[in-house]
């Protein structure tokens, strides 16, 4: 569980994410991505675990591969999965 006091984050979820999670929209708190995003999984179905970690992460709408990325009060985690197209 997250620590008290830490940046309470919206995260957004789309596709195959959202359909694993059963939503699509979540709050969080994590002082950091890895920390927002283990208090979103807490609890979570090992599906949701599964498509979450193969997926995309956008922090206020730009890219982040970095975990330890700083979080805010009101920032925003989109959640993007793999996919494919033609």
């Amino acid at each position: 569980m997250s620590a008290a006091g830490s940046p309470e984050v919206r995260v957004r979820l789309f596709a195959g994410a959202a359909a694993a999670y059963g939503a699509d929209d979540a709050t969080v708190h994590g002082a950091t991505v890895e920390a927002a995003i283990a208090d979103l999984l807490e609890g979570a179905s090992a599906e949701a675990r599964t498509v979450v970690g193969r997926s995309s992460l956008l922090v206020n709408a730009v890219a982040c591969t970095d975990p330890g990325r700083t979080l805010a009060d009101g920032d925003r985690i989109d959640v993007l999965p793999p996919f494919a197209g033609g």
